[in-house]
Formats: C-alpha cells, structure tokens, sequence
C-alpha cells in the first residue's frame, strides 16, 4: 500500500534533505523559512499536502533551539493543512544526552521534547543512533530508530584493516561497538572513563588488547572532541599503531575541529546527519552520506513494509 509523499525541510540541512528527495525521486516540496524583524519563526508550506504522508527532515543541529522551533512549526503547519501523515524526520535528536536526572532538580530536557513533537502533531518520528536508545520510549507514537554503522562499517571494510580492534570510548558505547565489530569481523575493547563535568573527560583504563594493531574508536557523537581525542592519545601510549575516529554525528562544537587537527589520528570518519564546516587543512575527514538510508526508510515507511530489514 502506497500514498502520495511529500518532502519538506527546515534550515538546518537542506543539502541532506535534497539529496533525500533526489534518491527517492522526487523535488523537495515548497517550503519558506523565514525571520520576522524581532526573530519570530515564519514558516509558509506553498503546496498542498492535503492527503499525502508528509515527511519533515530537520535534524537539531546548532543553533538547536531555532531547529528545533522549526520542526515544531513545520509539524503545525502541515498538520493544519490536512496532511495524511506527519513524520518528523530527525537525523541528529538534541538534548539526547539529558535523558536522565542525575543530580537532584535536573529536568529530564529529551523527554520535554519529545513531548513537545507530540504536543505539535507529529504522527510518527525517524530518528538515527540516539545517545540513549530509551528516548524511543519517551514518545507514544510510532518510532523508527535508525542506525549509520553499516554505513561506516562498509567504508571501513574497503581499507582492509587486517590486524584491527574495535575501541568504545567509554562503557555506554558497547553495544555500538560491538555491531561494528560484528560486520568487521574484529575483537572490541572498551575505554573506561569517568566524566568530572559535562565536556570534560578523564581516560582512566583501557581493557582489552590494543597493542600493534589499528584501533578504531566509534561513538555516536562528537561533540568537543575532547572524549575522542583523549582516547587517541591512550590508545597510541598503549601501543596501537594507528587509530581511527568514527562518530555519526559530527557536532563538532567549541575547540573540537582544532583538538581533532592535533590529535593522532588517521582519519575522522563521520555522517552528514549534521553539515559539516570549516574542517581545517591537513585533517583528513571522510564524510559519509546518510541519504540513501533516510530514503529507503521513508520508502517503506510509505509502503507499510519493515524498516528493521534494512540492518539485517
């Protein structure tokens, strides 16, 4: 079963959102997003949608909060408008890492956002490697979770890394770790860290065996790359012979770009979920495109098929 798709996007990844369109064949709908002189959001969809599953793509990336109200009215507008469906389409979740209180009198800001997608109208929301994959539960409508480590896992096999070790960067990431090194066919091993605050990491331990071989740090995330860079630096103390970064979201915020100059790495591997700018010369960043992956979901979602078989 088959409905009438429309595509439409917000200012946060425009590129992304046509090369969505493009691998699904068809344009990218009539959207404008504009700025009323005191700031305030205006946002006119200029096709109909009435009866056709409309897709919002707009991930959270910096300024987040201005992303974020996009989405919120990009929803309200489509919904008023007597779409069929409205799916909000988010490649990079903000705030997922307030997800928990911690201390006492912390708000819980990835729940408050789910709410406010619901709040707005949202049918349905495609998200991709969330910091924490409970935030699927903070929402009561239909979910898709997407993940890029195929993706890099096939970039990766192309440089036939036979003496490799998959490295998670702290004891949360294991999982993910742990998928890459599946398709890789590789052993893992996990940095265990401790985090004093927030943007700041202390590398305390390294367990497993990363002595002569090329270790490959994944991590959803990079945001002041300090975590990644920390890690690069134990790493090639302990004897490994080259390391590799690879993130799917590159927030990449603060001195991130600069630390990642320094550090010892072969490569910084990471998606288009967020746009990538000002990478400094001399860094050698692969940027992997997650359009074709955003696409098929889509294209099944449409279709009422499974989503889940696209990572068998």
């Amino acid at each position: 079963m088959s409905h009438k798709i429309k595509l439409f996007c917000g200012s946060a990844n425009r590129k992304l959102a046509e090369e969505i369109a493009q691998y699904i064949g068809i344009p990218l709908g009539k959207a404008e997003v504009g700025r009323f002189s005191d700031g305030e959001i205006q946002i006119g969809i200029r096709e109909s949608v009435r009866g056709t599953n409309v897709f919002l793509i707009q991930p959270m990336s910096a300024p987040i909060n201005e992303h974020i109200m996009e989405l919120l009215i990009l929803i309200d507008a489509t919904k008023r408008a007597s779409a069929r469906s409205v799916n909000a389409v988010i490649p990079y979740y903000g705030y997922a890492r307030q997800d928990r209180k911690t201390r006492a009198r912390d708000p819980i800001t990835a729940k408050l956002l789910a709410d406010l997608i619901t709040a707005a109208g949202a049918d349905r929301v495609v998200a991709m490697d969330l910091h924490a994959g409970q935030i699927q539960g903070f929402f009561n409508i239909p979910f898709d979770h997407l993940t890029a480590v195929p993706i890099i896992a096939d970039y990766l096999k192309e440089k036939n890394i036979s003496r490799g070790v998959v490295v998670s960067p702290d004891l949360g990431g294991v999982t993910r770790a742990r998928e890459l090194a599946n398709r890789l066919g590789l052993p893992i091993a996990v940095i265990d860290k401790k985090r004093p605050a927030p943007n700041q990491a202390e590398v305390m331990n390294i367990i497993g065996e990363v002595k002569n071989m090329v270790a490959i740090l994944i991590d959803d995330i990079i945001d002041t790359a300090g975590t990644i860079v920390l890690a690069a630096e134990a790493l090639m103390e302990a004897g490994a012979t080259g390391v590799y970064a690879c993130c799917s979201h590159p927030v990449f915020s603060g001195p991130a770009l600069e630390r990642l100059s320094r550090a010892p790495l072969e490569e910084v591997i990471c998606t288009n979920s967020i746009p990538v700018e000002g990478i400094p010369a001399g860094v050698k960043f692969k940027v992997l495109s997650v359009a074709p992956l955003i696409g098929e979901a889509i294209i099944r979602i449409n279709e009422e098929r499974s989503v889940s078989e696209l990572f068998v």
